[in-house]
Parts: structure tokens; sequence; C-alpha cells
């Protein structure tokens, strides 16, 4: 409110507030490239969503360059206002049936080419299983055995039995049955004295506590897909190398094939499950100290002693 002098000498108050706010939300700046309309009188502005004051103005070009900007990035959809969400109105002219028919074309020839690229991935993996079917069979029965019986054998059982043969090994590789084993054994065996010296069970690891099971670490280790894979995929050579190695004495190249993977299998499990039950020893054993200087200066020592 201020107050002015009428002709008459007298004041004369008017509300000027009112005023001077509508002007200034009327007055036009750019939300991208925040310039006023006093600095380019000949740009072309536009509102076009729902924002109120002096936002809800912007330049036609910016707005058009933002825009690009959105769709270059892979945005897909819609294009909306990053204030309040109003979805922009944008018309594109009329071009022509041609254009249309050009824009239909190219459309269709996009979404074709992801489907026609799937197929591509699809059929090499499924030649690359077939490949590697074959390469077993040869290697697990024989070189010459192998050759004769998949000459032997219908196409249509070689198309569908050889890919299966490295989705077998995969699913195969995925059977924890050291976990299965290792849990069994410390339900039932802590009293055997040749098992408790090399698996020490609950009771001993744990001391003075009782824990329940929520407290224990778990038995099983996080899953890795490439190590699932190459073990699965690499397994038919180890058990022929084994084979060869410990069974030497059979003459059947699949027999001798067989017992080595056995025969690897057995091995490694084992070792898997001796170190599991450590680890599990180790977690059940540790401590967190209280934080002293004493503490802390013997954790630094080891922490460098271990570097």
């Amino acid at each position: 409110m201020e107050s002015e002098q009428n002709p008459d000498g007298g004041n004369e108050t008017t509300h000027n507030g009112p005023i001077q706010l509508k002007q200034r939300d009327s007055r036009r700046c750019c939300w991208v490239c925040f310039a006023t309309e006093d600095e380019d009188l000949d740009a072309l502005w536009v509102q076009p969503c729902k924002c109120r004051g002096t936002t809800k103005w912007v330049h036609q070009s910016c707005l058009k360059r933002w825009v690009d900007e959105k769709e270059k990035s892979g945005h897909g959809g819609k294009i909306v206002c990053p204030q309040c969400q109003t979805e922009y109105i944008i018309v594109f002219p009329n071009m022509g049936l041609f254009v249309l028919l050009l824009d239909t074309v190219d459309g269709i020839i996009f979404r074709g080419s992801l489907f026609l690229a799937a197929g591509i991935a699809a059929s090499a993996i499924y030649w690359t299983g077939v490949t590697y079917g074959a390469i077993t069979v040869m290697q697990v029965i024989g070189h010459k055995e192998g050759i004769d019986l998949m000459e032997q054998a219908d196409p249509l059982v070689l198309l569908l039995g050889l890919p299966s043969i490295p989705v077998a090994l995969i699913l195969g590789r995925l059977i924890c049955w050291e976990d299965a084993v290792l849990n069994f054994m410390r339900r039932h065996f802590p009293k055997i004295p040749v098992i408790h010296n090399v698996l020490p069970f609950r009771g001993e690891v744990l001391q003075s506590e009782t824990p329940t099971d929520n407290d224990l670490p778990p038995i099983s280790s996080p899953v890795s897909a490439t190590r699932i894979l190459c073990g699965a995929l690499i397994m038919p050579t180890i058990a022929n190398l084994f084979g060869k190695l410990f069974y030497s004495s059979v003459k059947s190249n699949f027999h001798r094939t067989v017992l080595g993977g056995l025969t690897f299998i057995t091995v490694k499990g084992f070792l898997r499950i001796y170190h599991k039950q450590q680890q599990y020893i180790r977690q059940c054993q540790r401590k967190i100290l209280d934080y002293t200087e004493a503490n802390i200066s013997t954790y630094l020592h080891h922490s460098r002693s271990t570097d």
C-alpha cells in the first residue's frame, strides 16, 4: 500500500501490491536457457504445461532442443514437463502419404530387427550346444565310436539330444549334494571320534554359546553363474583326464570316463565339505572387540602383517 499526492494537496491511498504481483507473474523467463523476454524480443514463446508463474514460459526453440535430447537419450513413451508432469502436446505437420509409408516401413524394420537379432542369438546358442554335445560324445565314448554312433542315429534324435547334453551338465552342476552331506554329518555324526577330529561341530565351535539356527552362518555359498557354467562345461574333459590317469587299465573309454568323473566329483565334494566346515568354524568363532587403544593397536598390527 502506497500513499500518493493528489492535485488538491491531499494524500490518496492506492493498492499497487496485486498489480505489481500480476506484472511479475506475467514476466516471461525461459526455464531452459533462463533468458527473459527483454533479452530476445523476436523469440517465440510457448506455455506447454500446467505450471504457473514465470516457469510456465519457455522458448519454442529451447523446448524443441530439450525434447530432442530426451528422445536421443532413449526416453520412450510420452514427453512430460519435469515440474508438473503434464504431457506435452506435440503436433507434426502432414508430410503426405509417401512419407507416412516410409515411416511405417522404418518402424516395422526397427521392431523386426529386434526379433531377428533374438532369433540369431538363439540359433547361435543352439548350434553351439549341438557342437558341444557332439564333441562331448566323442570325448566320452571315444572318437571313432562317437562318430559311428552319431552316423547311425536318427537326425531328429541328434538335433534334440546333442544340445541337451550341456543343459543336463549345467543342471547337474546346480545340485549341491555337498551341502546336504555336510548338514547330515553335522546333525548325526558329532559323536564319532574320527569325524569329530576332522570336522568339529556346533558344541565345540561355539563353546558356551547356545545360538539359534538363525545365528549360525549359512551352509550354502553365493551362487556364481560363471563358475557354474564353466565348471559344467569343462566337466567331461576333467572326467576324461581323471579316467586316463587313474583307470588306464579299463579298456572301455566310456567306463573309464565315467569312473574318472565320479572320482573327481567325490574328491572335489569332500574337499569342499572340509573347506566349508572350516569356514563355518571361522565364522562361528569370530568376535567383535571393544573399541580400545590396545585393540586398535593389535588390529592395525595384524592388518599390516597380513598385507
